[in-house]
Formats: C-alpha cells, structure tokens, sequence
C-alpha cells in the first residue's frame, strides 16, 4: 500500500476509534470542510468508503466575518445614528468576536453626486472602458467590493429633511449597477446583492415610527425598498427617535440601544 494511502488509513481508523464527535454520513462533508493536501484527500477517498463514520476534527477552515459601518452624519461624537450603529457592531461583534470592522465615513469620503460620466462608464462593457471611464467608474467599483465582501452591513442613516443624507443617497446611486447589483429577467428585476444582514441606525429629532408624521419617514422605506431591489432582503431597523423632544430625549438613545435585536 503507498504512504499516502496508509496515512490515509491511519488518519480514519484514527479519530474513527477515538473521536467523540457527532457522526457524518458522508465522506464528502469531511473533504468538504477539512483541510487536506490535494493528495491527501485522493488517497483519503479511495480509503473512506463508508455510510458512517465521526467527524474528523482536522484543520477546520476558518470564515472570518466581515462588518461594514457607514456614517452618514457630520455631527461626529454628538451624532446619535453614529452611536446607535456602533452598539449594532459592538452587538454583531460579541456574537462573532472574530468579525473585521471596516468604518466607511460617507462624509469624510465625500462621493461624487452622478453625472455623465459616471453613467456612461457604468453602460460601457469593461473591455471597451477608456481612461476617463476608468477614472469615473472607480468610485463605484470601490464601493460595490467593500459591500459584497461584507457580511454584515450597519448603515447609519439620521434624518435630514425627512430623507437620508445626500451622502449617503451618492454612494447608494453608485452601488445600484445593471448587471453588477442587479439584473432584469422574465420575471422581472433580481438583486445580485443576497447573503446579507443589514441593520440601519437611525435617528430623528421626531416621532417617525408611528403617529400623525409617520407619513413623512422617506428615510426608512427608501433605504428598505432600494436595498431590497438589490437583494438585500434581510433588513431591521433601530431607531433612536424623539432625540430633539424633551419628554423622550433623555432616554431615546438608550431605548434604541435596548431595542436592538440581531
């Protein structure tokens, strides 16, 4: 019998004898989920052909999550949807101790509001992009990489005239891409943006949840119906509200804070 088949055996009759892990049905979830060399896991299916047999606790491969944290206020440690999103990530964060936070200040990074250019480049196939469409489309594929390699997506969105920010809504326009974030099908439009947990931080001076100026929170659903186009289905939001009415000022961060729920 070769060498790398004999470890091979050796490695099953192994943890066969000794593990005490739950069993698996199928060799394959084991080469599926454990590292082995390439070798290794030929000899090892030639070896393992079996119906039962207990997990192999080998190297497991390790996914490290990713959060991304968008700022949309300018109001820095006085902002309330700052402070909101960072108890989002801190809460994501105990769940999953591992997690890699990327913070994206949409102020800061200040996104160029769509113009021709930028559209142009967007319709433009990739082989065909000149220099200038380069130059235009970067903002855009930046944007589109950080948020499909997110897992986590913790949006900070405080009210401005009953709507997002402008700064956020620029960054928005240059993640919504035909053929990128989304496409047309027989069935209609699909989101290509899936997989994702989106969590929105918001804050008001008023009562926008419910009452007589319920009607006037272009924010929530905005960001709810647009994410949702791109395939960002799984959505909730927080929201720090009233921060400007004395009777619920007090303890509207606070409330916000307790609401949250992953």
């Amino acid at each position: 019998m070769p060498f790398k088949t004999k470890r091979a055996s050796r490695i099953a009759l192994t943890f066969a004898r000794h593990s005490t892990f739950e069993g698996i049905s199928s060799s394959n979830f084991i080469l599926q989920n454990y590292t082995l060399s390439q070798s290794m896991a030929l000899s090892f299916r030639k070896v393992v052909s079996f119906s039962y047999c207990p997990a192999i606790p080998l190297k497991k491969k390790f996914i490290m999550k990713k959060i991304l944290h968008l700022i949309s206020s300018f109001r820095n440690e006085d902002s309330y949807s700052i402070k909101l999103g960072q108890a989002i990530v801190d809460k994501i964060k105990a769940e999953n101790p591992s997690a890699v936070v990327q913070e994206l200040n949409l102020i800061a990074e200040n996104y160029p509001h769509l113009d021709a250019p930028h559209f142009q480049a967007f319709l433009t196939p990739t082989a065909e992009l000149t220099e200038v469409d380069k130059e235009a489309i970067k903002y855009s594929d930046k944007a589109i990489s950080q948020l499909m390699e997110a897992d986590y997506i913790v949006i900070g969105s405080p009210f401005y005239n009953f709507n997002i920010h402008s700064a956020l809504k620029a960054w928005i326009d240059h993640i919504v891409r035909f053929g990128v974030t989304f496409r047309y099908t027989e069935n209609g439009p699909e989101g290509l943006v899936k997989g994702k947990k989106v969590y929105v931080a918001m804050a008001s001076g008023g009562v926008f949840s419910e009452g007589p100026t319920q009607s006037y929170d272009f924010n929530g659903p905005y960001l709810k119906h647009i994410l949702g186009f791109l395939g960002m289905t799984d959505l909730k939001i927080f929201r720090a509200e009233g921060v400007k009415l004395p009777n619920l000022q007090e303890h509207a961060l606070e409330k916000a804070i307790e609401s949250i729920s992953l």
